[in-house]
């Protein structure tokens, strides 16, 4: 059978339509997943067309997966927290898109409360267990869509459920039915893909799931989730781990479009930046992500890496202010408490913070040479360097000039005389044996014993 496929331009033979498989014994992938090994990465080299949606766009789990990983958030904290998702997205709500769970009190006051604010973006949408009464709490709320949990691994369906792929299928799509007859729109969460028989039940299961949606024209959402983070973004790596692989097949063989595809990674093997950035090139328009990546065991997607990836494919950031970044990480490290390791990127302390002296020696000549980019105009967040024993004269000028906002003739010059008496007070105290990095507090203090003149005329040229 030909068809011209209007995604691709292209005639295209459909010799094949792929139908369920429903085995009698699981399908584990034991030569991949080997539970006393390290899984393993195979090959085919087959490749498939990259082919970007033309909107992308991000869509948040912080107030769902996000609180499974942390004490839960109160009312207050979630309306805080929803505000700056919509000052990051922007007027064109780049994030689209955030979900709430839907059962206890707090639950749904948080939702009335973030939906009282009247944002467009992100959109509050739903997540219920597989079971139709709860539909009628997304009804109930005023919501339009809620995601459903689809286990699509025989880990799943075998281990877990205890059914076959058949009877499996048969009752999400009752699920899915059930939400079709009340007007929600559903979005299919597709849990353990990257350990599912993709062409013996993924692919036939969306394919009926595309069904319904042109029957009830309602336009039943996909989520693509990586629940182990076994995807891998290779080319040429082979189905199940193929983030390629799995996005080409459900818009190229399920007929799934791009605006209908999420993809939901978790961080277990270091690959979840990654692995989204390639779902969005294979033709997945969402990807979904949690603040500063907290989620279940290794986490989830941050969603602040995806800010600076849309910003890197697009050539722009699209209305959004990356700034807020800093603000969300403080209120993170502020308000609730929460340890941010120091070198985690965008919202670590140290992120931008240097100790090494050469590299200050390369700050103090141009910032450009060792910052990733102009953190202070698009995080509100100046390069900094640490005061030890390898900071050198350069390191502490760089220092002085950032500390006291010193600019142009102001600034410091490295080989200023008055330096030096500095640099041999932080010498002492190495050679004392200290091994921490000298704080703010006290080189400002050091400064004003040390070299009280110039401690004067720093004061003066910031006031």
């Amino acid at each position: 059978m030909l068809e011209f496929n209007q995604r691709s331009n292209t005639l295209e033979q459909r010799a094949y339509t792929y139908k369920l498989q429903d085995v009698t014994e699981p399908n584990l992938y034991r030569h991949l997943y080997n539970y006393e090994e390290a899984p393993k990465i195979p090959f085919n080299h087959r490749q498939v067309p990259m082919r970007p949606s033309s909107q992308i766009w991000i869509t948040d789990s912080t107030f769902r997966d996000g609180q499974q990983a942390r004490a839960p958030y109160t009312v207050e904290q979630i309306v805080h927290l929803y505000k700056l998702l919509h000052k990051l997205g922007g007027p064109r709500g780049i994030i689209r898109q955030t979900e709430f769970f839907l059962y206890s009190k707090k639950d749904k006051e948080a939702v009335e409360r973030c939906l009282e604010l009247g944002y467009q973006y992100p959109e509050i949408t739903g997540w219920i267990r597989a079971v139709k009464e709860d539909f009628q709490l997304v009804k109930e709320m005023g919501l339009k869509e809620t995601g459903i949990l689809a286990s699509s691994s025989d880990y799943h369906i075998f281990k877990k459920l205890k059914m076959t792929r058949n009877q499996a299928m048969e009752q999400f799509l009752s699920i899915i039915k059930a939400a079709l007859e009340i007007g929600v729109v559903p979005r299919v969460h597709l849990e353990d893909l990257t350990r599912a028989d993709f062409y013996g039940f993924v692919v036939p299961f969306a394919i009926e799931i595309s069904k319904l949606s042109e029957e009830s024209g309602i336009p039943i959402k996909i989520r693509a989730c990586d629940t182990m983070g076994f995807g891998v973004s290779y080319p040429g790596v082979a189905l199940p781990r193929s983030v390629p692989g799995i996005i080409y097949g459900l818009w190229h063989h399920a007929g799934i479009p791009s605006e209908r595809l999420e993809w939901h990674g978790h961080n277990d093997f270091y690959k979840v930046v990654a692995n989204a950035g390639t779902a969005w090139l294979y033709g997945c328009s969402g990807i979904n992500c949690t603040l500063l990546g907290i989620g279940e065991r290794t986490g989830n997607c941050p969603l602040e890496a995806m800010v600076f990836e849309y910003a890197a494919l697009r050539g722009t950031m699209d209305g959004m202010d990356p700034t807020v970044i800093t603000e969300i990480a403080s209120y993170y490290a502020k308000e609730l408490k929460y340890k941010i390791p120091p070198m985690t990127p965008f919202v670590g302390r140290d992120f931008n913070f240097t100790r090494a002296g050469i590299h200050a020696d390369g700050l103090l000549k141009d910032e450009e040479i060792y910052n990733i980019f102009n953190t202070e105009k698009l995080l509100n967040r100046p390069v900094v360097v640490a005061i030890n024993e390898y900071s050198g004269i350069a390191g502490i000028a760089f220092w002085l000039n950032q500390y006291f906002n010193l600019k142009g003739e102001k600034r410091i010059d490295k080989k200023d005389l008055r330096l030096q008496r500095l640099k041999d007070w932080v010498d002492r105290q190495y050679a004392e044996g200290r091994n921490t990095v000298i704080g703010d507090a006290e080189f400002e203090e050091a400064i004003r014993r040390e070299t009280p003149d110039f401690w004067k005329e720093l004061s003066e040229n910031n006031s």
